[in-house]
């Protein structure tokens, strides 16, 4: 078969970890005879300076002709002027908004072999296999209005956090069906003892669940999940929130598989059903101190490949390859600098790439 994948590599680290993905991803291809043709585009600080802005038109239309966008990291200090009229982490909100990406997939599952490389107790991140469903093209960051302004007494700002009805339902059901084909459960996070969005949230939740009686269906509220991730993390199933909380909660999860840099995501615009169009990324930043040292770990771009082959290309056997390539790996005592313990061995991200590529040969 044939598909066609954009590739936004980004800043920093990213260029090197989507250039071991791609590695795997066309080993796939030798391996059972698909295609996989590649269209570069630039986002992000690599665009600004290039282009001076940090999504081009002409890049969004690349990415809409593609079955799937493969996205590296955006971002860095050079950037970082707050003053500054554009910043690539625009480039990043508006590829999400122009390519309808609402439903964030963030799987965190705890690798037998890395159960004592998280700060963490072993017995704590035991069993950990949690899929958190990220609401993203809605809420703060996209809100009106957003703005700064002065008055007599000082400078001011607002962010606006608004939801409809409609995105809240859609995304609620990407949770219950994902929930559908796991353990059968969902937690709803939510803020609703403070917010009115929330709490319209978790009507919509309750209302929604009526077409799935055989998910238990439970609400937490956003500390109290927080709390839990630490306490008790294992006892998650699917997990469904808001784009902030999502922010957030995410980069907390990370933690429990050891590092960021183990962790994949998949933003799609419909539910997870056959072919849906998505955009795949590691949920790191661009590591611009780390960039072109070979020390980034690969891994969470391999397995956003193995998510891009599963949901958007409808490749289940593809997709279970590479994440096997990825567990097999590790079984031998393969590290990054992030994830290593005494007795494995050490790796750069160009050798853990050729390695799973390997493994994923056969």
């Amino acid at each position: 078969m044939k598909f066609d994948v954009a590739v936004l590599p980004g800043d920093g680290i990213g260029p090197e970890v989507i250039t071991q993905a791609l590695k795997v991803l066309q080993t796939v291809g030798e391996k059972f005879g698909h295609s996989f043709h590649l269209h570069d585009g630039l986002i992000g600080g690599v665009a600004i300076d290039t282009l001076d802005i940090a999504l081009s038109d002409e890049t969004l239309k690349m990415c809409k002709q593609c079955d799937a966008v493969l996205l590296g990291a955006v971002g860095g200090s050079k950037w970082d002027d707050p003053q500054a009229k554009v910043h690539p982490e625009d480039g990043l909100l508006a590829l999400r908004k122009g390519l309808g990406l609402f439903a964030n997939l963030r799987p965190v599952k705890v690798f037998p072999m890395l159960v004592n490389s998280t700060s963490l107790k072993p017995e704590v991140v035991k069993g950990v296999d949690l899929v958190v469903v990220r609401e993203l093209t809605g809420g703060l960051y996209f809100g009106q209005p957003k703005k700064q302004w002065r008055t007599p007494e000082g400078r001011q700002a607002v962010d606006t956090l608004a939801y409809s009805e409609a995105e809240i339902e859609r995304i609620l059901r990407v949770g219950f069906e994902l929930a559908h084909s796991r353990r059968k459960k969902l937690t709803s996070v939510d803020k609703a003892n403070v917010l009115q969005s929330s709490r319209l949230w978790r009507q919509i939740a309750i209302e929604v669940s009526a077409d799935y009686p055989d998910i238990e269906l439970q609400h937490m509220l956003v500390d109290a999940c927080a709390m839990r991730f630490i306490q008790r993390p294992s006892e998650f199933d699917v997990l469904v929130m808001e784009n902030m909380f999502g922010d957030i909660l995410t980069d907390e999860a990370s933690m429990l598989a050891g590092s960021m840099g183990m962790l994949p995501s998949a933003s799609l615009a419909g539910i997870p059903k056959g072919r849906t169009f998505g955009m795949y990324e590691p949920i790191h930043g661009s590591a611009p101190g780390r960039a072109g040292q070979n020390l980034a770990n690969p891994i969470a771009t391999i397995l956003s490949v193995a998510m891009m082959l599963r949901y958007s290309l409808a490749l289940e056997t593809e997709a279970q390859t590479v994440e096997n390539a990825v567990l097999a790996t590790l079984e031998q005592g393969y590290r990054t600098y992030d994830i290593i313990s005494e007795g494995k061995t050490k790796v750069g991200t160009k050798e853990m790439g050729d390695l799973i590529a390997r493994k994923v040969k056969g």
